[in-house]
């Protein structure tokens, strides 16, 4: 589609929430956007501004060109020219799904620029090439659908397929991240997770993840309860011991703490049915104040929201005057 521009918003999320490894994912209200457009010159440039921009790629093989690229391949189109220009409030590295944002956005943008790409190119796919290149699908299917997630692949052949089911969030939960300055590598966190866990532990996260979907949909207040986790934190504690403490404190003080994603990012589900609005904005206020007084002054607490739209594609065409 020369002359036809292509923008994109898609959220942050946050996967697992405690004993859904891999498997559950959540979106929130901070977003990178970027905008896209076919150029005359081969070759890919990136212009990145904000999270990452001082040591991100800048040609073809930043993530969002790579998944773009994956786009094309899908439908047998190469890689044409392109200008990306991405404005990131993601932060890298520290388990706010950076990665699956950038993958999803890249393929909304091979969708964008793709004569038909709404149908060649549609949710499924999109769901199933990101879930290849991510590994899992978890923060993936919460940035391209939003919402609370649940996600699963298959591989058969090689070939991944995946698939998600996307909830509403009760009104009453609020999302807190606590953000480190430091990254940690998700590889690293991974590589510390064994190859079997116990039948004890996988009952007891099962009960969980199920109690999870009802506290998160209905019962905010099973939140506490609901997010205990025995297959992942502990055993990745040692890569991130601050988080694992913060996490710890803000548990002992009956807050639904965890570590987001693969870490370092500590978040807290804070809800409570039949408030009013000002009493749950006041406890909020509490738990943020809480956080951050547990966290120290180098982290960065926000209250966010959840993200209910997930990624958002829209294309215009480029004006005479450019």
């Amino acid at each position: 589609m020369t002359g036809t521009v292509v923008e994109v918003v898609v959220p942050a999320t946050s996967a697992n929430l405690g004993p859904g490894y891999d498997a559950l994912g959540l979106a929130v209200s901070q977003h990178d956007e970027l905008i896209a457009i076919v150029t005359d010159d081969a070759g890919v440039r990136v212009d990145v501004e904000g999270q990452g921009a001082a040591t991100l790629p800048s040609d073809e093989t930043h993530l969002v060109a790579r998944a773009a690229a994956q786009g094309f391949s899908a439908v047998g189109i190469p890689l044409p020219g392109l200008l990306i220009r991405c404005r990131n409030t993601i932060p890298q590295g520290r388990g706010l799904g950076s990665s699956a944002a950038a993958i999803v956005a890249g393929l909304l943008i091979a969708r964008g620029l793709i004569d038909d790409g709404d149908v060649s190119l549609d949710d499924e796919a999109v769901l199933s090439i990101a879930t290849a290149m991510e590994g899992h699908p978890d923060n993936v299917a919460a940035a391209l659908f939003g919402g609370f997630t649940t996600a699963w692949a298959d591989t058969t052949e090689g070939e991944v397929s995946a698939h998600a089911i996307s909830r509403q969030v009760h009104p009453a939960v609020t999302p807190i991240v606590a953000i480190p300055p430091t990254a940690v590598s998700t590889r690293a966190a991974r590589e510390l997770l064994g190859d079997t866990v116990s039948r004890e532990a996988a009952v007891f996260n099962i009960a969980r993840v199920a109690a999870l979907s009802h506290a998160l949909c209905s019962d905010p207040q099973l939140l506490f309860l609901a997010t205990e986790d025995r297959l992942h934190q502990q055993d990745r504690a040692s890569t991130y011991p601050e988080s694992h403490r913060i996490m710890a404190g803000l548990r002992e003080r009956g807050h639904a703490s965890m570590i987001s994603g693969a870490g370092p990012a500590v978040l807290t589900l804070v809800g409570a049915q039949n408030v009013t609005d000002v009493q749950q904005s006041r406890v909020t206020d509490e738990v943020v104040t809480q956080m951050r007084h547990i966290c120290g002054p180098d982290w960065l607490v926000l209250a966010l929201t959840v993200d209910h739209q997930g990624a958002q594609m829209h294309r215009r065409r480029l004006s005479a005057g450019g």
